[in-house]
């Protein structure tokens, strides 16, 4: 929501991260799942996400019934931290397209989530950013 919602306090950090990283970005279906139904819980414009997504700024990619047990088995590794559907795409997309950075403002799972069950995620608006701005 900071990246669409000029009020939000992360929207200039997420402005400057998005200046920073190769476009288009590349997230999942339960992300937007996850960003409607925010949007729709809220106060956010749905025109906003609209406009956003029309922009040309993200690619999109599913997840099938093959990846299941992959998304199984990250939900179970990290049930400490309760990992949800949304997260375990995520983790699951940077495995498969061998990625490591991601822009998000969860931090402390992304901080401990690992791709391929070794490697860390590079995380923008860095976190010290985070601290700065609250």
């Amino acid at each position: 929501m900071a990246i669409i919602e000029a009020d939000e306090a992360w929207h200039l950090p997420c402005l400057e991260a998005l200046q920073a990283v190769q476009m288009p970005l590349l997230t999942t279906e339960a992300v937007l799942t996850e960003l409607f139904h925010l949007i729709l819980s809220g106060r956010y414009s749905i025109q906003k996400a609209w406009t956003f997504l029309g922009s040309g700024a993200l690619t999109v990619r599913g997840v099938a019934a093959t990846d299941f047990p992959e998304l199984h088995a990250l939900m179970a590794r990290y049930h400490d931290r309760r990992m949800n559907f949304t997260d375990a795409t995520l983790v699951h997309l940077a495995a498969r397209e061998s990625l490591s950075l991601i822009l998000t403002l969860d931090h402390n799972d992304f901080e401990t989530y690992r791709i391929g069950g070794r490697k860390k995620f590079s995380i923008l608006p860095a976190r010290a950013e985070k601290l700065r701005r609250s």
